[in-house]
């Protein structure tokens, strides 16, 4: 039996920053109510997520929906005793209820690669899933915060924005790609090697969410530690090369569920902050972008506030090898954007 200490550690765990809606002058406002749905909340990802999610003071409603499997995973978190109402939708006649109201819609539905499996094959049948799943929100939510995990989240951002602009509904600044993962391994490899608390280390990650498209700026690391160049490189590349690293721990029967759903857990939580008007909430994430003018998504640090993305911040100075990284990304990531708007239109 987990004792209420622990319970109480866990709870912190996702919510540590939640209780900024009790000072600052928010002492004697009740928090909102803020419905929260998980698209896929069945599968390895969906079902630590909901559980983290159910533990998150800031969420009234929870909205699990999955094609199946469902209705079990609901019945399970609801037993929980924290603030929020959890409610099962299973198959797509359920999804458009599952939907309604909503005012962050989580998705980490998609399938993982399997053994003979191609790229794209996978890409098919998750660009596919996005693509309905969009279709929905753009009907039953068009105005909810849609947090994208479903990878390739290089491509299926861009899907999803695609399918909102044909239903006239897309606002650019709703939209977020999840790359919270990459932050967290960031940090945690470089506190390691920094020898510094890893609570109290902050590392940008900018560019996208695939491999040499993951761009830790470990310059802008907080705080500074004087790390040889050969240590950096290995840091930036396993930070690259993390999801790779879980799968073949796994021994190719899973991939990152636990760690991915703790990142989203992560970036809803400043999302829900955000809309409940905390000032200063600053994530990266993978959003429509200025900032380099031949890629039109790229994630970097954004203040999130009631109307999702506030302002996308600079990249800041890069060093040597950081600017050659960054050089290094943009065919690759433009290809994924392309290939994703390609997709949408077919």
């Amino acid at each position: 039996m987990m004792r209420p200490s622990m319970l109480r550690s866990v709870q912190s765990a996702v919510s540590r920053t939640s209780s900024h809606l009790t000072r600052r002058g928010y002492a004697t406002e009740p928090v909102p109510e803020r419905k929260v749905a998980i698209l896929g909340a069945a599968g390895g990802i969906g079902q630590p997520l909901s559980l983290l999610m159910k533990l998150n003071p800031l969420v009234s409603t929870l909205s699990l929906y999955d094609i199946a499997g469902t209705p079990g995973v609901a019945a399970d978190v609801s037993h929980i005793n924290s603030r929020s109402e959890v409610t099962g939708y299973a198959g797509e006649e359920e999804l458009g209820k599952a939907l309604e109201g909503a005012d962050v819609v989580i998705i980490p539905a998609g399938v993982p690669r399997k053994p003979g499996m191609t790229r794209d094959d996978l890409f098919n049948i998750n660009a596919g899933i996005v693509k309905s799943l969009a279709t929905a929100i753009s009907k039953y939510c068009p105005h909810a915060l849609v947090n994208m995990i479903s990878n390739p989240v290089n491509s299926t951002v861009p899907i999803a924005a695609e399918v909102f602009k044909k239903a006239g509904t897309y606002d650019e600044k709703r939209l977020f790609g999840v790359t919270t993962l990459d932050v967290v391994r960031a940090k945690t490899f470089y506190a390691g090697k920094a020898k510094v608390p890893v609570a109290e280390v902050n590392v940008p990650v900018v560019g996208g969410h695939a491999g040499v498209t993951i761009l830790p700026l470990f310059s802008q690391a907080t705080p500074q530690a004087n790390l040889d160049d050969d240590v950096i490189k290995a840091l930036t590349t396993r930070t690259q090369d993390g999801g790779t690293e879980v799968v073949t721990a796994k021994a190719g029967k899973g991939s990152a569920t636990l760690s991915m759903a703790y990142a989203g857990a992560i970036f809803a939580d400043a999302c829900l902050k955000g809309l409940n008007g905390v000032p200063d909430v600053i994530e990266c994430s993978y959003v429509q972008s200025n900032l380099i003018s031949e890629l039109p998504f790229f994630a970097s640090k954004v203040r999130i506030g009631k109307n999702g993305v506030e302002e996308i911040l600079g990249l800041g100075s890069l060093s040597d090898f950081e600017q050659q990284g960054l050089e290094n990304l943009k065919a690759e990531l433009k290809s994924s954007i392309e290939k994703g708007i390609k997709f949408a239109s077919q």
